[in-house]
């Protein structure tokens, strides 16, 4: 086991916090430097996709799959012509960790030959540490049939979309937003299931569609009764594409009401090659809007997740850290 990197005085208060919740409650901390997470949201802001920030401080992990407690998400890829996915291989060659795909997996209709052709030369090495939740694009092939024979188990058990799998001590619930989602659906029923026989403290999300964003495709306000059952249930983050940048909201409750201490953190990670989508309106929630290319790192702790956003040059963007409900 990789020994940890060095932490400021306020990441070890944070983390003993984490550790013995009765004493903290599980309420939110975030130490300097790292962005502070708050009850109201601030405003969001805009990186320009040629902003070159300071070059990231904390150590990559060579690869090691499942071992290591990283993981990587990014949806909107598989665009022939793309040299984003040549980058983001090579970047995920140097961090290692698990991939999470957030759907729209090849470009524009999701065939298996699209996937062979646009998918697969660049990111099919990684099939291994793939595991994938479909987007809308990969169901303009009837069933999403490509997407399925593409990834075989890496899709789930079943042709229905969704799988629940475990990551480091979390529960990770991939799920298919294409599908019915609705308050009385197979899929929520099974959502609810999964989430009350877990014995995990801290739950992921991973699916296509966000519920809101401040891009051209949100919100969605047909995932609020997904949202509500997530919420009550005690989901601690959801990540998703569909709208083509990186977005991060304060977490919220499916009212999209701030709340601080039980609510779920949206992110929106839809930069893996797509072209990229500006801002278009702003959701309520938003704390950071990035209009490049690039991937959402999540470390899965325990009791606690840290979070970056690393654009294709592995520069961190974007970073901070929470506790879990």
């Amino acid at each position: 086991m990789w020994p940890p990197p060095p932490r400021t005085l306020g990441l070890v208060t944070l983390f003993v916090c984490a550790v013995a919740s009765a004493w903290c409650s599980g309420s939110p901390i975030s130490p300097s430097p790292t962005p502070q997470v708050v009850a109201t949201p601030a405003p969001p802001v805009e990186v320009p996709v040629n902003e070159s920030p300071a070059a990231p401080t904390a150590p990559t992990l060579p690869p090691t799959g499942a071992a290591t407690t990283w993981v990587n998400i990014f949806g909107d890829t598989g665009w022939c012509g793309s040299p984003v996915m040549a980058s983001l291989a090579r970047l995920m060659t140097d961090l290692g960790g698990d991939v999470f795909l957030a759907g729209d997996l090849a470009y524009p209709n999701g065939t298996l030959e699209e996937f062979r052709r646009c998918f697969d030369p660049e990111l099919g090495r990684f099939r291994s540490r793939f595991w994938a939740a479909p987007g809308n694009h990969d169901y303009q092939t009837a069933g999403a049939a490509g997407y399925f024979t593409y990834f075989g188990e890496r899709a789930g058990p079943d042709r229905s979309g969704y799988y629940a799998i475990g990551s480091s001590t979390w529960q990770v619930l991939m799920l298919n937003s294409n599908v019915a989602n609705g308050r009385n659906s197979v899929q929520i029923e099974w959502v609810r299931q999964q989430l009350r026989s877990s014995t995990a403290r801290c739950t992921l999300a991973v699916m296509h569609h966000p519920f809101d964003s401040s891009g051209p495709n949100g919100p969605n306000p047909q995932q609020r009764d997904l949202w509500d059952v997530m919420y009550s249930l005690g989901v601690d983050v959801v990540v998703t594409g569909h709208d083509h940048l990186y977005e991060r909201h304060a977490p919220q409750d499916a009212n999209q009401r701030p709340d601080p201490v039980r609510g779920i953190r949206l992110f929106i990670a839809g930069t893996g090659g797509a072209p990229p989508y500006g801002r278009a309106r702003a959701a309520g929630n938003s704390e950071v809007l990035i209009t490049g290319h690039g991937l959402l790192r999540l470390k899965l702790e325990p009791a606690l997740y840290e979070w970056e956003f690393r654009n294709v040059n592995g520069a961190v963007l974007d970073r901070g850290l929470n506790i879990c409900h």
